[in-house]
């Protein structure tokens, strides 16, 4: 027997498990048995009972917009974090020197001090 209550569930939800439950029974499997498969069924398929939220639906145009702007950010620091060419590397932070030595897989690099770092990576350019 199922657990738990089913007034979460939609009517086209509770229609289904129905149907599953019929078609269980007319192969002759017990009615306990096809109760529990048809509901576990239904809940594999659609996730349970009825659901808030998701796929954007109750998302606001604001917060839409926030996320928007935050991606772009992101994507803005993420390109000015790689070395442009023509970029001085003695412009650069150890992290970000850090960063294009492992880029360009300088062994030894985690131990390096900023101008051993310059120098590797001007050996490798």
């Amino acid at each position: 027997m199922p657990r738990g209550s089913k007034d979460k569930y939609t009517e086209k939800q509770k229609r289904k498990a129905e149907h599953i439950e019929d078609s269980y029974e007319a192969k002759g499997v017990s009615k306990d048995e096809a109760e529990a498969r048809a509901w576990a069924t239904v809940n594999k398929q659609s996730g349970g009972g009825e659901k808030r939220g998701g796929s954007g639906r109750e998302t606001s145009a604001g917060s839409k917009q926030a996320a928007r702007q935050s991606s772009a950010r992101r994507a803005v620091a993420t390109r000015q974090s790689s070395p442009r060419p023509g970029q001085q590397l003695e412009g650069m932070t150890k992290t970000e020197l850090m960063a294009l030595a492992r880029k360009r897989d300088i062994a030894g690099r985690s131990g390096m001090r900023k101008d051993e770092l310059l120098s590797a990576l001007r050996k490798a350019a």
